[in-house]
């Protein structure tokens, strides 16, 4: 089972979707009573649109209870839209953090959901990078693994074996053949690598090379004082290897540009993105959505696990009033524990469930089943990223952007990075 295989303390991703919850009263209009309005500030674009329709329903199921919903994610700055949020004195009634860190930093406003169904129905290890001192401060959104996600019909054409690239080496290799091949397979460029997101390498590729340093543990990361790099070397080879084969400039190449302006209209072979991509993949090309996509792990040197993790919880907002605060849990109980959100968040919004009760055989797409696969069989690394200092990774993401524009050394991004994660872990 998928429950004795989750890795401790990972979560995540990515991040990425956000859902505030603010609260107030006003009046329902046509019955003459009061609603609770509970307003959503949610990080997660990819399923938007999914997520309004299943706030809707719920609507009707409950005519007390209004709703409302803010995305704000893709390529804006989540973190810096809710604390701006929060400096105006706005409250929302529900809100996304991403572990140990974001409860550090927001501690003062989360409300313990020990006692709600949804805490008690998560998988082991799911909550313990949002458990202090007993009190669960958050419930996970799902399960989110991610890769190098790619085109099997390119990949065919090119005489490549997806399932072979297991090592640097071999994807190397993979690569400068696809190169080699631009014009027959009529592709701009092997990767569409976006360090415009400062996300995708200060996040999710910088865990790949760091996770071995923290011995996967989220916790462990978050208490350490000092980063060493040892595995950079790889790091570095990666960033390159990408960012050489890929389509220029890639400074201003954005999350929006990769997926539905190269990958989905097959422009490019490879991009390095997790399951929630299927989504908008499917939306631009459901055929090659269905059949025509997988995923394989990021290598490290000759090591190939894939980072599987919770990219975000649900935290309730414990400044809003206490009615508020229950009205916003007991809907985060029936998104994940009733008959008919459950079918929402394997159908509609085709999650990968971080709670038990699920028939997982429905997992809905081909990324999610793949990554479920290296879930089951513990073929995993952990998301340690979610761990690192306040800001950390943006300060990552921002020295690639510098390196790879030729505004900065290797060496120097290693030493300045290090030296701002000692400064934020000794605050």
């Amino acid at each position: 089972m998928l429950k004795s295989k989750i890795v401790k303390g990972t979560l995540s991703g990515l991040l990425l979707s956000s859902l505030f919850l603010a609260g107030c009263s006003s009046s329902s209009g046509g019955d003459g009573g009061d609603k609770t309005t509970v307003e959503i500030f949610q990080f997660k674009v990819e399923f938007k649109q999914q997520f309004e329709a299943v706030a809707e329903q719920y609507e009707k199921e409950n005519p007390d209870v209004d709703l409302k919903i803010t995305t704000v994610g893709g390529g804006n700055d989540y973190k810096s839209a809710i604390t701006s949020k929060f400096s105006s004195g706005e409250e929302p009634a529900i809100f996304n953090i991403g572990g140990p860190t974001d409860v550090k930093q927001f501690k003062d406003r989360l409300t313990d959901m020990s006692d709600t169904e949804a805490a008690k129905a998560a998988l082991d290890g799911t909550l313990d990078g949002v458990t202090v001192d007993g009190e669960v401060l958050g419930v996970p959104y799902n399960q989110e693994g991610y890769g190098f996600i790619y085109n099997k019909r390119l990949l065919e054409e090119a005489g490549i074996d997806p399932a072979s690239l297991t090592t640097y080496d071999k994807l190397e290799e993979a690569v400068k053949k696809l190169d080699s091949q631009k014009d027959k397979l009529e592709i701009d460029a092997v990767f569409a690598y976006p360090v415009k997101e400062k996300w995708v390498t200060g996040n999710h590729l910088s865990n790949v090379f760091l996770a071995t340093e923290f011995d996967g543990d989220i916790l462990k990361t978050s208490e350490s004082k000092s980063v060493t790099f040892e595995d950079g070397d790889a790091f570095k080879q990666m960033i390159d290897l990408q960012n050489e084969y890929s389509v220029q400039p890639t400074t201003s190449l954005d999350y929006s540009q990769q997926v539905e302006e190269l990958f989905s209209l097959e422009k490019v072979a490879f991009i390095q993105q997790g399951n929630w991509v299927y989504n908008t993949v499917y939306e631009m090309d459901p055929e090659l959505a269905e059949k025509g996509i997988g995923i394989i792990p990021i290598p490290n040197g000759d090591e190939a696990k894939m980072p599987v993790g919770v990219p975000n919880y649900w935290a309730v907002n414990s400044k809003v009033d206490e009615e508020v605060q229950e009205e916003a849990k007991k809907f985060l109980d029936w998104l994940y524990t009733s008959d008919e959100g459950k079918t929402a968040v394997l159908e509609e919004f085709k999650f990968i469930p971080a709670y038990e009760g699920y028939d997982t055989e429905k997992i809905a797409d081909p990324l999610s089943q793949e990554i479920y696969k290296y879930a089951e069989a513990g073929n995993t690394l952990g998301w340690v990223f979610m761990g690192y200092p306040v800001g950390w990774n943006e300060d990552l993401g921002a020295s690639v952007q510098k390196y790879v524009a030729g505004d900065q050394t290797w060496e120097e991004l290693v030493k300045e990075t290090q030296k701002i994660w000692e400064d934020k872990a000794n605050q």
